[in-house]
């Protein structure tokens, strides 16, 4: 398979599984740096805010729920919260306007908002909403907002996860519209962050913008919030209480935080892209267990391929 995973190897970045975004941020400057956080004021986004606000930048946080976005972020400096919903592509359109008047270029664009294993839910012309939010949203912004990208050489970081291991993309339904899986569905979704840096990289790497995806650990966070709680029991996440039954499996929101940030701000990325990283390092292959990038995520043909889908699905696409 002609795929990117010759690339894909540890690079010794110093930091690992515990690592928190304080941590890979120490000695980083980010003053004068604009960075947008889609999710940016919930669970990992929250932290990623957090975390880049304390090493000087400012924060744009697009939000579904702007007021609870705002009481979310209170406190913090140099964050400004604005409507999004990556659900819905005329709220895409209207919130990269509202951004483009603005006449500010980006430093950083870390998509870190998602859906997880929701119940069977159709949005926009019917299409699958983990597919729809999680990849196809952020596939509008970014494009959307490639006037801003571009001239700040920016970052973009696309949050995927481990769970891309259990599902490529179906190609021959990828809305689901025969047998719903909500596992295999945000599996769907998942690879599709990834694939979506690998060809936004290819694209974008000659005019000095880089593209980088991840998984940032097991994290207890509102991400959860569609999984029952007997399903986490089931999973053995958690006791008929709610308590972690191995809190050491698990990492802290600012632990998992920190891969995100990592690649954003991390000047041992310098020259790279279109990589997939977990524990803040370059990933490995998929060696059979649960950690590394599956083949089917790093693939440039399939990464073009859902570029295109997508492009035709938005109505959207910057290389055009």
């Amino acid at each position: 398979m002609n795929d990117n995973s010759g690339a894909q190897h540890p690079i010794g970045s110093g930091f690992g599984a515990r690592s928190t975004a304080d941590d890979v941020l120490e000695g980083i400057d980010l003053t004068g740096r604009l960075a947008l956080v889609t999710g940016g004021y919930s669970g990992l986004g929250l932290e990623t805010t957090r975390a880049l606000v304390k090493a000087g930048a400012r924060v744009v946080v697009p939000a579904r729920r702007p007021g609870s976005a705002r009481e979310a972020l209170d406190g913090l400096e140099r964050v400004e919260v604005s409507e999004l919903d990556l659900g819905d592509l005329e709220s895409v359109r209207a919130f990269a306007d509202r951004f483009l008047a603005s006449g500010r270029t980006l430093d950083i664009v870390i998509g870190s908002a998602g859906i997880m294993a929701c119940p069977e839910t159709r949005v926009g012309p019917g299409w699958e909403a983990q597919f729809a939010t999680n990849h196809l949203g952020h596939f509008a912004l970014v494009n959307r907002l490639w006037p801003a990208v571009e001239p700040g050489g920016a970052r973009v970081v696309s949050v995927s996860s481990r769970g891309h291991h259990a599902c490529g993309i179906r190609w021959d339904d990828v809305h689901w519209e025969r047998g719903y899986d909500k596992w295999e569905a945000y599996g769907q979704a998942k690879t599709a962050n990834v694939l979506f840096a690998v060809h936004l990289d290819r694209l974008a790497r000659d005019r000095g913008v880089r593209a980088f995806s991840l998984h940032p650990g097991g994290i207890l966070t509102p991400l959860q919030r569609h999984l029952p709680r007997q399903e986490m029991v089931d999973r053995g996440w958690i006791d008929e209480q709610g308590n972690p039954l191995n809190p050491e499996g698990f990492k802290t929101p600012q632990q998992g935080a920190a891969t995100q940030v990592w690649a954003a701000t991390s000047p041992r990325l310098d020259g790279m892209g279109g990589l997939y990283l977990e524990d803040c390092d370059v990933a490995g292959p998929a060696d059979g267990g649960r950690t590394g990038v599956k083949d089917w995520a790093v693939d440039p043909e399939q990464a073009a391929r859902l570029w295109e889908l997508s492009a035709r699905l938005t109505g959207v696409n910057a290389f055009a």
